[in-house]
């Protein structure tokens, strides 16, 4: 298992070939490359040229980080045609960025509309038509995180989906801080997973459903937004024991294949000292279950 760290905190304070460095700085050997405007955005096309990746590859190399997985969010699943299309060409250039970067994983979401969900999951399939081929002769696991407010955000329905694919280099990701949206049977959906659990971002998160739905109030009534966060271990209500012991029950720690994320978005300020925290907080509980 890679121990790895989503250096987005820190993009509003440091510049893309400074974070390679960052990381390292506060003990990961590895960093999770997540949407940066200044190489793979959210939803549009890649900003990076071939010198700009052969720079950021050679500064994770500088300071001794690897790349464990790219973190693209492209719309493949749009029920709207041009956006769909859109994304399937820009996909096309961040699979060519992560060959060069020498990475065999790429991590996303669905990305669709939980409105339009039948429109969004035959999206889905028709964009996997076209990228499938390509990710398979490339040599790219594709794992994939039923992300909230997207067409599917139910952790079963998301394997189901993903078995689907009918293929060896598609997975699943599975966000500890989306659990209460997933359908909070964390222990059901890490056992059905299985092999196909290959990546795991670790932040916690409050329970949105306790107080009978009245813990987070949102106006208008009746908004449909989702409300989640990305915690450092221990702020919220995640059961972590549950957590770490599905992980090591499925074998996940002894698979060179697998990769867990810390993805604490909530404080920023204290960045650096969370970041050692969740590292020191993750193999703390990683010992306690892997024997």
């Amino acid at each position: 298992m890679k121990v790895a760290l989503d250096p987005t905190p820190f993009h509003h304070d440091h510049g893309l070939l400074d974070l390679p460095r960052v990381v390292a700085d506060c003990g990961y050997e590895y960093l999770q490359l997540t949407p940066h405007r200044d190489f793979i955005p959210f939803f549009n096309h890649p900003r990076a040229d071939d010198a700009l990746v052969t720079a950021f590859g050679k500064a994770c190399a500088d300071a001794g980080v690897g790349i464990a997985s790219v973190l693209p969010v492209l719309r493949w699943s749009s029920p709207d045609p041009d956006a769909r299309e859109a994304a399937v060409r820009n996909w096309k250039r961040v699979i060519q960025i992560t060959v060069d970067l020498g990475v065999n994983v790429i991590n996303t979401e669905f990305s669709g509309r939980p409105e339009k969900a039948e429109e969004s999951e035959r999206a889905f399939f028709r964009s996997m038509e076209e990228l499938l081929p390509i990710f398979e002769r490339e040599g790219i696991d594709v794992r994939i995180d039923p992300h909230p407010d997207d067409f599917v955000e139910d952790g079963m329905e998301a394997l189901r989906i993903i078995r689907g694919i009918n293929s060896p280099n598609v997975g699943m990701v599975y966000v500890a801080c989306h659990t209460f949206h997933m359908g909070a049977n964390m222990s059901e959906i890490i056992r059905a997973a299985g092999d196909r659990l290959r990546l795991v971002h670790v932040a916690d998160t409050m329970d949105h459903r306790r107080s009978h739905g009245l813990r987070y109030i949102t106006n208008p009534p009746g908004s449909p937004a989702r409300v989640h966060q990305h915690l450092k271990i221990g702020d919220g209500d995640i059961d972590w024991d549950e957590f770490f012991s599905g992980l090591a029950e499925i074998g996940f720690y002894d698979r060179p294949d697998t990769v867990m994320v810390s993805s604490v978005f909530a404080e920023d300020e204290t960045a650096h000292e969370v970041s050692r925290y969740q590292l020191k907080t993750m193999s703390e509980y990683v010992t306690k279950y892997q024997n």
